[in-house]
């Protein structure tokens, strides 16, 4: 195939991507505009309109293990499909909820069928640029896929601010609207999913000229008992990943409640406070993508690269996080240093550890192994960081306690990130060289 076509193929996987990662992020950013109407409006507490959320994300992360096997074999056309109906039902099937409706039913119709979709496409995303886009090409082309989440956080957000503030039970007309732009995006990103490279005779961009380094060496094909039983490094980044989750999801779900309850801002200042992440993304996304490639250019080694950022990630994090209990009411400015600063830490993490555990292990194997790591991670994290926000704050009255349990983990996250090794190296291997040895 002509190189021209297969850079067109290439743009296709990454676009299908932008498309899939703006409806996952879309359900995050509006959950945080949506929960505290939706509460106000059924006369539920912050945990139990958190719950469902906990409880989608627990969902998520089963299927996004599936979703990593489906990609190994078939790519991610099916993938997406699956999600257009199941993220779509998950809108429209919840603003059927009114005053009297079991919480149950609340939880069935958003955790379920959001749960569903939504974990057919973080794996599917992340792990089909991987698999076109390796070493200095992969952190860009990342980038701007993930792009899509803060255009989502934007775009989305302030679709439904206006209503909501107008009138709060108005959050059943946003989901309905919210469940139409779902089903289309996806509808598109379906049509535009490409398989696997190999699967159409071609090399992934990124890898090094044909006979630079010698022959280049086939991929090891690990199998999840040995990666996960007998090496450091997929845990290693499971939990530099989970603990920074824990963080993530605390202050995603519960920033604009902190914002209003704790701050006393209207709900719109901190709507406009909270798409200043998304703003900030969308520009922090290619840019945190591009540093992170040339910095593998400059080290010459990928994984120890993608290694430093992970220890960087983090720490942002916790600037962030310290700063944001040092605002005011009227602490504009510096709420939007703190949201520049989230911003990018949301660029760099997410792709960064798949990047670290691709480079570690290849790409062949990365689908079934991150889709692993992938359901242990969303399986705790979100659920524990979320619930956590809403928890505390229901005991203290504020939200203070919630950004300092936020803050601790996203330092744990970087102490993690600072021991992850470099390598790792199958027993059969070690068993093989220590023979010859």
């Amino acid at each position: 195939m002509e190189e021209t076509n297969a850079k067109k193929m290439s743009y296709s996987v990454v676009a299908a991507a932008w498309l899939a990662v703006f409806c996952l992020f879309g359900y995050r950013a509006t959950f945080a505009v949506l929960s505290g109407p939706m509460g106000q409006d059924m006369g539920w507490t912050r945990a139990e309109v958190t719950g469902a959320y906990s409880f989608m994300m627990s969902l998520y992360a089963v299927t996004a293990f599936f979703s990593g096997m489906i990609l190994d074999k078939w790519g991610t056309k099916p993938v997406y499909s699956i999600a257009a109906v199941f993220a779509t039902a998950g809108f429209l099937l919840t603003s059927t909820v009114s005053k009297g409706t079991p919480l149950a039913v609340y939880y069935a119709y958003y955790a379920i069928c959001a749960g569903i979709g939504t974990g057919m496409l973080w794996v599917s995303s992340t792990v089909s640029v991987r698999k076109w886009f390796v070493g200095k090409f992969y952190g860009k082309m990342w980038g701007i896929a993930f792009a899509g989440a803060p255009m989502a956080q934007v775009v989305l957000s302030l679709g439904i601010k206006d209503m909501l503030v107008a009138n709060p039970a108005a959050w059943r007309g946003a989901m309905q609207g919210l469940g139409a732009v779902t089903f289309v995006a996806l509808a598109l990103a379906a049509m535009l999913a490409k398989k696997n490279p190999e699967q159409y005779g071609l090399q992934p961009f990124g890898l090094p000229p044909a006979g630079a380094a010698g022959p280049a060496k086939p991929e090891y094909v690990w199998n999840i008992s040995e990666a996960f039983g007998g090496t450091t490094a997929i845990w290693g980044s499971i939990l530099a990943f989970l603990t920074a989750m824990v963080g993530e999801f605390l202050i995603w779900t519960q920033v604009v409640s902190y914002w209003t309850k704790d701050l006393k801002m209207s709900l719109g200042d901190a709507t406009w406070l909270y798409v200043a992440i998304g703003v900030s993304g969308i520009f922090t996304m290619p840019i945190m993508g591009i540093v992170a490639d040339k910095l593998v250019g400059s080290m010459g080694h990928e994984v120890k690269a993608r290694k430093t950022m992970l220890i960087f990630a983090p720490l942002v994090g916790v600037a962030a996080c310290m700063l944001l209990l040092m605002m005011g009411k009227n602490s504009t400015a510096l709420g939007i240093v703190v949201c520049i600063l989230f911003a990018i830490y949301w660029a760099i993490e997410p792709g960064g550890v798949v990047g670290y555990t691709g480079a570690v292990y290849g790409r062949i194997s990365l689908g079934k192994l991150w889709g692993l790591a992938t359901l242990i991670v969303m399986g705790i994290g979100p659920a524990v960081g979320s619930f956590m926000g809403g928890y505390l704050a229901d005991k203290t009255g504020n939200f203070q306690a919630s950004i300092k349990f936020a803050l601790a983990a996203f330092a744990i996250s970087s102490i993690v990130a600072f021991l992850l090794p470099l390598s790792a190296t199958p027993k059969t291997v070690e068993k093989a060289e220590t023979k010859q040895a």
